[in-house]
């Protein structure tokens, strides 16, 4: 018994302690050989967004938390699982990586190291990333202080489960104007589209799944498919005309990246 409560608190305390709270209850685990691995999100484009993503999976199913900070307020973020499943091996970028020296990392620029997405992490919905990677009106929209809060199960292949090591979160959207939207004075016009602006495509965070798993995951905390949004207001409205850029963008997004792969292969 005392083994088995020091194997639990070793448990607890590898956690972020944002991800164990579930409504001011205690923390509830799942079983405890369900591996859970780590993600901790860093900053791009001098964001300031931070946060911590778990990924569990059980069978053919992954269950996704993310809880992030630094978001532009009452936007929506496009999220997705980036990386390969067939051993190529993508990473997050850093400020080398802005080829072209303007000071924005832009999604093509980004792309080559981060790779194709993999998954949409949709709020609802499929996540096929040829159906849903542009679906803006299913993505979590970051809540009046600028933070997301995600937690949904997915099914998934076998080949993400095989390559969950080799996988990783990216969320989109940045504001170096600061002025709590996407518009074209921050960072001018998107190199996917001119007619949409910069700050809607580019990454915000990213971050690489940690080598080892961090033990049992806590069951609870955000309702399975759930994001913060704005009280009273669904994704769809508040969009608006930021949004419907952003939604174009995403899509641009995956234009763009078909184009690598037809250029460059593992690039995408």
């Amino acid at each position: 018994m005392t083994s088995k409560r020091v194997g639990r608190l070793a448990v607890l305390a590898a956690l972020p302690a944002a991800l164990l709270t579930v409504a001011g209850s205690a923390p509830v685990f799942a079983e405890e050989d369900t591996p859970a691995y780590q993600i901790d999100l860093q900053q791009l484009n001098d964001s300031g967004s931070k946060g911590t993503v778990l990924l569990s999976a059980r069978g053919t199913e992954l269950t996704v938390w993310i809880k992030s900070e630094g978001m532009v307020p009452g936007q929506p973020s496009a999220q997705h699982l980036h990386g390969s499943t067939e051993g190529h091996d993508f990473v997050c970028p850093d400020d080398s990586a802005d080829t072209n020296g303007d000071g924005i990392l832009n999604n093509t620029e980004a792309t080559v190291h981060y790779g194709d997405i993999n998954i949409a992490l949709t709020v609802s919905g499929d996540t096929d990333a040829a159906t849903s990677g542009l679906a803006v009106d299913r993505m979590p929209v970051a809540d009046k202080e600028g933070k997301i809060a995600y937690k949904r199960t997915i099914p998934v292949s076998q080949d993400v489960i095989d390559h969950i090591k080799d996988l990783h979160v990216v969320q989109h959207g940045i504001d170096p104007n600061n002025n709590d939207k996407y518009d074209f004075e921050g960072a001018g016009k998107s190199e996917l589209d001119p007619k949409l602006p910069q700050e809607a495509t580019a990454p915000t965070n990213c971050g690489e799944v940690k080598g080892a798993a961090v033990g049992s995951v806590p069951v609870g905390g955000v309702e399975t498919g759930s994001g913060s949004t704005a009280t009273g207001v669904s994704p769809v409205t508040m969009i608006g005309a930021a949004g419907a850029a952003s939604a174009a963008a995403a899509g641009a997004l995956i234009v763009v990246r078909r184009r690598a792969t037809a250029k460059g292969g593992d690039a995408a």
